[in-house]
């Protein structure tokens, strides 16, 4: 056998008998969680990544697409057919349903022609298979989703209207193999043939038509078409492919991936902790071990690579197993947010694992490395002289690797040199805070350690002993807890509250899309129902072009909103006053004398958003024509106030001759609902949106998102228990010395079992404490200053808190500290401290 071989089979006997080490089990189990909670995010998002991936071709529909808001030329379809391609076009839109029985309901409309679809197949509902189809419906024909056959009860072969067109509902659809991810879909799917649409008299001028243009073939015909097509598009049309597929769930995932890995980093910060506790109390304990090697002759290099190996190894096997428990955890985040995803994701590919084995080793690293510094460090004279310890941790080494350790695997996972700087100076503020407040705590105990039984008066002098340790405790339960708080209960406050802060009477039905001529008429069937006749607001498209003069598109802003916003049209009105729920904090309103330069009233977050000011001049682009204007005035907008609104409005000069549709909202009782559904058959084109269903909507998001941030915070709470246990085994010797002089004194197990008892409970009382006040201070701040209303705090926030925080962390404490009581006493006080 080789002297090589031979010194890695003892490194490796070694590492197995230190795996007995309870300080490396701790060490251990602090690297799993974090690893855990780590790839369980990778994981998860990985395999989306991956599946958008592969199928990019199947979610856009094709090789090439174009989305515009007007029709889709018929020369588009003839030049890429000419060119060997295969080419189609649909067009989708938001209308009412109708059912014999005078049901409705809003659907998603999307009509689709013979050549649909090119990639994919469609999949329809069958007995006992779904049933295979390769075309969409005929003509007269339409195809639902399973949502809407729900909601209105239907089957296949009943009958529904749609506008003025009667269609057979002849099958439920299950897979349309372009639509992409689901989750920003405000309504029930119905497919239909795109000669059916003009029949159905839902398009008109205004109405909101997103038409769509694909392409597929060979890659060389497609790359010309695609040249092409870039010099035929004109505004309002965008050219998008297989990098632009499914951009709502691609930008979704990326959000979740950002947020859900910045949460998983809190679990990482406290398994740190737990690691430096741990590391700390494993150099105390092998201290003898290292004068030996040093009396034999080892120099502090050799001692110091001999324990740095050994711990690296044990956090390499601890990663792993992290890993694996990852593995099986993301596949409850992919039940959570299942509404998400189109279809099965693919397995995940090798990156999580690379940067799970990396977070691992670092964090072990980073965390450990201060307080095996000082193995190397031990002096030989320590084999004759016990009371020679450690040199003590260098307090600075120690924070600034935990910083720059902490800060690397922020940047890492945000990808963002700004949002890591920021994310980690709120962290560290957050901490400095949560120390001071425990500290503060624990101090004002200290008068109480002299009141109440043996049992409370020796659990409270435990906790002012170890202040430190201690406080250090509190901030990391205090945070686990924190989080569930703010998730679990102060959000459900902060929605209620802001649905209370509506008025009762507030406006929950919105009609767009109402055709010039009619809206006289309608608002005398809303008044003939006994409501209060609906003012009717014009409403015009119009796409920004240029501010000051200069052209402006959406690659010239980082802001998401703004990029969004030069994207699409803008809904521009026009009024000789302001309206009731705006309040203009800067400027002057129009001067209804002033007709011959154009005037512009722009609501401030897009001031704010856009970079502008008083004086700038904006040009829209209305109907193919430049329409000039100056800013004179900026305007507070009530959104909450459910009424309609707009974020640019210009004097009726500018605007009223421009091609404009109207737009009104009214507060619709519940028994007026069959009545609502007769004004929509009068006026088909006229589309009506249920606010309070796009609430339960957007509230059904929030929940989803919030139970995955729920569930990746439980890690939090892991790695909270595990810095606990971490601190028991730290004074573990301590413990067992004061366990055999109290029971040598005459106490009782029960009594020190009780005492522990009161130590542990109120350290978890003290935690859910903390916690419940941060968690009741960020609701009111987020409601102030964010939602802008009064937030009253929920008494369950503190019951939640203390009373949660006091059962979990006094039976964890508990459980960790019952095997003292199991010593001798005469067999501790005879041993070595």
């Amino acid at each position: 056998m080789t002297a090589g071989r031979s010194r890695v089979l003892v490194f490796l006997r070694d590492t197995l008998r230190e795996w007995r080490s309870p300080e490396l089990r701790v060490l251990a189990s602090a690297l799993v969680i974090a690893v855990a909670a780590v790839a369980a995010v990778g994981f998860f998002t990985d395999r989306v990544d991956r599946g958008m991936t592969q199928q990019a071709a199947t979610l856009l529909g094709g090789d090439v697409a174009v989305v515009s808001n007007a029709p889709i030329p018929e020369r588009w379809l003839d030049e890429a057919r000419q060119r060997g391609l295969n080419a189609t076009r649909s067009a989708t839109l938001p209308s009412v349903l109708f059912t014999p029985d005078d049901d409705s309901q809003l659907v998603s409309v999307r009509a689709v022609d013979r050549d649909w679809p090119l990639r994919g197949e469609v999949q329809l509902a069958g007995d006992p298979d779904p049933e295979i189809r390769l075309q969409g419906p005929e003509p007269g024909q339409a195809w639902g989703d399973g949502a809407l056959l729900q909601s209105l009860e239907l089957r296949p072969g009943d009958t529904v209207e749609l506008g003025y067109l009667e269609l057979a509902l002849t099958a439920q659809l299950l897979v349309e193999p372009d639509r992409g991810s689901n989750l920003f879909d405000i309504a029930p799917r119905l497919l239909m043939h795109f000669e059916d649409l003009e029949e159905t008299g839902l398009i008109g001028p205004g109405s909101r038509v997103r038409y769509q243009f694909l392409a597929a073939g060979e890659p060389g015909a497609v790359e010309g078409l695609r040249a092409w097509l870039e010099n035929e598009m004109q505004p309002g049309q965008r050219l998008i492919d297989l990098e632009d597929a499914n951009p709502e769930l691609r930008e979704a995932v990326n959000r979740a991936q950002r947020f859900l890995g910045l949460a998983s980093l809190m679990a990482v910060l406290l398994a740190g902790a737990a690691i430096a506790v741990a590391a700390h109390h494993y150099a105390n304990q092998r201290a003898d071990g290292a004068a030996v090697m040093r009396a034999l002759g080892a120099s502090r290099r050799r001692v110091l690579r001999v324990y740095f190996l050994r711990v690296l190894a044990i956090a390499t096997v601890a990663s792993v197993m992290g890993l694996a428990l990852g593995f099986a955890a993301q596949f409850v985040l992919s039940s959570l947010l299942g509404d998400w995803l189109a279809t099965d994701l693919p397995p995940p590919g090798w990156r999580p694992v690379v940067a799970g084995l990396g977070v691992g080793l670092v964090t072990a690293t980073g965390f450990a490395l201060p307080a095996l510094l000082r193995i190397g460090q031990v002096p030989p004279l320590r084999v004759l002289q016990r009371n020679l310890g450690l040199p003590p941790v260098s307090v600075w080494l120690s924070t600034t690797l935990a910083l720059v350790t902490f800060g690397a695997l922020l940047y890492w996972q945000s990808a963002d040199p700004g949002l890591a700087a920021w994310v980690l100076l709120g962290t560290a503020l957050a901490l400095v805070v949560l120390g001071a407040l425990g500290l503060l705590l624990i101090v004002l105990l200290r008068p109480l350690r002299d009141r109440g039984g043996m049992a409370l008066r020796f659990g409270l002098a435990n906790l002012s002993r170890r202040g430190g340790l201690s406080a250090i405790q509190m901030v990391a339960f205090s945070i686990g807890i924190l989080a569930l708080l703010l998730l679990a209960i102060v959000r459900v406050d902060l929605l209620s509250a802001w649905e209370q802060n509506i008025p009762a009477d507030a406006p929950n039905l919105f009609f767009i899309n109402i055709q010039p001529g009619q809206e006289q008429a309608l608002a005398d069937r809303v008044s003939a129902a006994g409501l209060d006749r609906p003012e009717m607001e014009p409403m015009i498209r119009g796409r920004l072009v240029a501010i000051n003069d200069e052209r402006v598109t959406a690659a010239d802003f980082d802001d998401d909103r703004a990029r969004r916003l030069l994207e699409r049209e803008f809904n521009l009105s026009y009024a000789d006053t302001p309206p009731a729920h705006n309040r203009v904090v800067a400027g002057r309103w129009f001067d209804p004398e002033a007709t011959e330069n154009g005037e512009w009233s722009v609501e401030s977050g897009l001031m704010e958003r856009f970079g502008l000011s008083l004086g700038d001049t904006l040009t829209f682009n209305i109907a193919g024509a430049p329409i000039d204007g100056r800013i004179t005035n900026v305007r507070e907008v009530d959104w909450d106030s459910f009424k309609v609104n707009f974020f640019v409005i210009g004097p009726p000069a500018l605007l009223e001759d421009q091609p404009q549709t109207y737009i009104t909202a009214l507060y619709l009782p519940d028994d007026l609902e069959q009545e609502k559904n007769r004004w929509l058959r009068e006026f088909p084109a006229v589309t009506a949106i249920d606010v309070a269903a796009l609430l339960a909507q957007v509230r059904s998001v929030i929940d989803q998102a919030t139970r995955a941030v729920e569930y990746v915070f439980l890690f939090t709470l892991f790695a909270g228990l595990t810095v606990l246990y971490a601190a028991v085994q730290a004074t573990r010797d301590v413990r067992r010395r004061e366990t055999a002089l109290l029971r040598t004194l005459g106490a009782r197990r029960q009594q020190i079992r009780n005492g522990l008892l009161a130590e542990f409970g109120t350290l978890g009382l003290l935690s859910g404490l903390l916690a419940a006040l941060i968690a009741s201070a960020v609701g009111g701040v987020l409601a102030w200053q964010v939602f802008g209303f009064e937030y009253t705090v929920n008494p369950m926030t503190f019951v939640f808190g203390i009373v949660g925080g006091t059962l979990g962390i006094g039976v964890a404490g508990w459980l960790g500290t019952r095997r003292v009581l199991d010593q001798a006493p005469l067999k501790v006080l005879r041993g070595p401290e």
